[in-house]
């Protein structure tokens, strides 16, 4: 069977969260987009940090990029819509 290619080189992915985002929901997809090559940015309504939870339990707040009337659709290739509470 031929092996199929995983890179996502030159990728860019458009993360759209906001307080309550379930933290490995947003983390554990970043992480694999970016190890495949993509680059990826965390768009939310604020400026900052938001608060992710672990299971209803506040986890490790997560750093926002730019807020979402900075982001411009025209400079992404995907979005991920992060799971939360």
């Amino acid at each position: 069977m031929p092996k199929t290619n995983t890179s996502l080189d030159g990728m860019r992915v458009a993360i759209l969260a906001m307080d309550g985002v379930e933290n490995t929901e947003l983390t554990e997809p970043r992480k694999a987009l970016e190890q495949a090559g993509a680059k990826t940015t965390v768009f939310s309504p604020k400026r900052g940090n938001i608060q992710s939870l672990k299971h209803m339990e506040k986890a490790e707040p997560i750093e926002v990029d730019a807020t979402l009337e900075q982001a411009d659709p025209e400079n992404f290739d995907a979005v991920l819509l992060p799971g939360g509470e």
